[in-house]
């Protein structure tokens, strides 16, 4: 039987790791998923793999655990869909917070925030253009000066300390 499959927009899941050694992090990954990182910056690294489709994100910081979760995401490709999903979220009942065109990780994005019932914060996010960002800074607009790209900006100015995440 022939089944006609429904043309989507790319999208890929992100798993964002915190690592104690971004380089250790970086050559165990290549040889895992047989690919180089799409981005390398200072105490940051991106791997943009195809198959099986997936955004894996390096974020160098000795104060967490390694390999603990740093946040989850959807990487998708137009600021629309980032409006679809927020649409949807705010529809099934779940409190979402927005971003546009923030500077995070090394690039402008625009987001859409959820937090998952154990507290693990989701995105969903476009990509708009690549970013320039201060030494060991991976966020340009923090309200508090604590959060990074993995705390909702309306909770930015609860976080503090070497718990907060980046991305």
């Amino acid at each position: 039987m022939n089944v006609k499959q429904e043309v989507r927009s790319a999208s890929r899941v992100q798993l964002a790791l915190n690592v104690v050694d971004l380089d250790e992090a970086i050559s165990f990954y290549s040889k895992l998923f047989d690919a180089e990182p799409a981005k390398v910056r200072p105490g940051y690294a991106n791997f943009a793999i195809a198959e099986p489709p997936l955004k894996l994100v390096l974020i160098e910081d000795p104060t967490q655990k390694p390999g603990s979760l740093n946040h989850l995401g959807v990487e998708v490709e137009t600021t629309d869909e980032v409006a679809a999903a927020k649409q949807r979220l705010t529809a099934a009942g779940l409190a979402t917070s927005v971003e546009g065109e923030v500077a995070c990780c090394y690039a402008v994005q625009d987001k859409v925030w959820v937090d998952g019932p154990g507290g693990e914060p989701w995105e969903f996010y476009a990509v708009l253009a690549d970013a320039e960002m201060s030494p060991g800074k991976l966020r340009t607009n923090d309200p508090s000066g604590e959060a990074c790209c993995a705390t909702r900006p309306d909770l930015a100015a609860a976080a503090a300390g070497p718990s907060s995440s980046c991305c």
